[in-house]
């Protein structure tokens, strides 16, 4: 699993508790994932109380990891 990868974890995981959002952490992580989660978030319908984009962005990744290694590995 790549280092974004476990970013967009760290990030909804931390969005279930109260964090300092000023803390260099929560802002490293917010600098790192919004670019991938802002764009499927404004695509996505409101879902109310729970926030689906960090899921699809998730998945995406693991889509494109799977296309990069088909296109970089030998036939």
């Amino acid at each position: 699993m790549s280092i974004l990868m476990w970013a967009v974890i760290a990030r909804s995981l931390l969005s279930w508790f109260p964090v300092d959002q000023s803390s260099p952490l929560y802002q490293m992580l917010f600098k790192v994932t919004e670019p991938i989660i802002d764009p499927i978030r404004r695509v996505m319908p409101n879902t109310g109380m729970f926030d689906m984009s960090p899921m699809i962005a998730m998945m995406l990744l693991i889509v494109m990891q799977y296309l990069v290694a088909g296109l970089v590995a030998p036939a």
